[in-house]
């Protein structure tokens, strides 16, 4: 069933409003009328299952048929922190870690990042992404849309690690500790506890500096290989945000 993300306020009462590229969506692309069902959610506490009433001058207004449990979000809440990579490969990471579950993104500059960064041009950017990820989050049937920040310099990353419960560092020439290894007595110790916050870093095409694994090292991160195989850096991030929502029973894991 179709899903769109409205804010609180188109929440009234028994009713919702939709208005602006959903309303369109609705009436254009989907030619949706009157009597047809589809769910809508604030992204925060409530979703509902409602029913159209009226479709006139860009508004659709829809009646509220039933209240939804939000219960599509892993109970592991885990951002991804992408080194800005080059052309529209952080659109794809946005993309298709929304749809695995990525709770947050957060863009950051590291040593090898190649993409020059103009602030001018981030607020374009941060809407593009903010938009990938919804549409994301809507055909996924995601209870939320994950947040999309501005780009942080790597030393505001590293100020960062005290926020969350695990640190997982992907490093390319981590031969030793491999992810599984480092989240499952993880996993085991704290039961997959609802709420817990994990950050996992990945770098840039050229991968982090030995100068940048010893900083995340000792600012609290665990460094982690992904196997024998070296990823490409719009790939990695999807592979580990999948290995540690196995791990933590979101797929039928431990």
């Amino acid at each position: 069933m179709q899903r769109y993300f409205v804010s609180q306020e188109q929440f009234k009462g028994d009713t919702v409003e939709i208005t602006g590229e959903d309303a369109r969506h609705i009436a254009k692309v989907m030619r949706s009328k009157e009597g047809d069902t589809f769910i809508v959610s604030d992204g925060r506490e409530r979703e509902a299952l409602v029913e159209i009433r009226s479709i006139d001058q860009g508004v659709v207004t829809t009646a509220v048929v039933e209240m939804l449990a939000m219960t599509q979000e892993p109970r592991v809440k885990v951002t991804i922190a992408q080194s800005l990579p080059k052309g529209d490969k952080m659109e794809t990471v946005i993309q298709k870690c929304t749809e695995i579950g990525a709770a947050a993104f957060v863009p950051f500059l590291s040593e090898r990042t190649i993409v020059q960064y103009d602030a001018k041009k981030e607020e374009k950017r941060i809407v593009r992404w903010s938009k990938i990820a919804k549409e994301a989050a809507e055909q996924s049937h995601r209870n939320r849309v994950p947040e999309v920040g501005y780009p942080i310099h790597w030393k505001n990353l590293l100020a960062s690690f005290s926020a969350y419960d695990a640190v997982y560092f992907c490093y390319e020439k981590e031969h030793g500790l491999q992810l599984r290894d480092a989240v499952k007595p993880w996993i085991e110790k704290t039961g997959a506890a609802a709420g817990l916050q994990v950050l996992l870093i990945v770098g840039p095409e050229g991968g982090f500096s030995e100068e940048e694994c010893r900083a995340a090292e000792e600012a609290g991160a665990v460094s982690i290989g992904l196997g024998r195989r070296i990823l490409r850096c719009e790939t990695a991030g999807m592979v580990a945000l999948a290995c540690i929502l196995y791990e933590s029973g979101e797929m039928g894991g431990a």
